[in-house]
């Protein structure tokens, strides 16, 4: 009786790494790795790219004067919008006092022309009973919503808080960390091939 020849190691290896199972794994986790990375950069994009590209501001919703359209955590991006171009129905972001950073995102209910053909508006939050007490000037206008991501807001908040000083070097840190990885993976499978 004769016996089969042992069989090295590297063989096993490249019989394993050869197996469809394996293969199918990788390429599922692949595909969801480009997937997150997707997602993450879509974020990015309508957080941060196309309101700095367009003039826009990234304001996140604090309070549910707004629920259920805009609840509390939502990242709104409010684009400059000319006076004449807001009427009933749309959502406006406006100054509580002007020049003071306070803002206010409510629907204007009502537009009126004062006789020195200055536009005021009423404006009220879709949760809230009675119309705001003060109507809204031109001058506190800062724009009308342009679009919404729910939940977005409460990452733009944390990462402007107090944990914003080792939040973002962290996240970099660990973004650079995972690059090297796959790196050094290609590089151990190129030497094995």
């Amino acid at each position: 009786m004769t016996e089969a020849p042992p069989t090295s190691r590297r063989d096993d290896r490249e019989r394993r790494r050869a197996s469809p199972e394996r293969s199918l794994v990788s390429y599922l986790g692949s595909a969801a790795m480009a997937v997150i990375l997707v997602v993450i950069l879509a974020i990015a994009a309508a957080a941060i790219v196309v309101p700095a590209v367009t003039g826009s501001t990234a304001l996140t919703v604090l309070t549910s004067s707004m629920t259920p359209n805009l609840p509390p955590g939502t990242l709104i991006v409010v684009r400059p919008t000319e006076p004449d171009d807001i009427h009933p129905g749309d959502i406006v972001t406006y100054q509580l006092r002007s020049n003071e950073p306070e803002v206010v995102t409510h629907r204007v209910i009502q537009r009126t022309a004062l006789a020195d053909g200055q536009l005021i508006f009423i404006t009220q939050g879709d949760a809230n009973p009675t119309p705001d007490e003060t109507p809204v000037q031109e001058v506190q206008i800062r724009g009308t919503l342009w679009y919404a991501v729910p939940y977005l807001g409460w990452v733009s908040v944390w990462l402007t808080g107090p944990w914003k000083v080792w939040a973002i070097p962290l996240a970099a840190f660990l973004l650079f960390g995972y690059a090297f990885i796959l790196v050094l993976s290609h590089v151990r499978e190129k030497r094995r091939s």
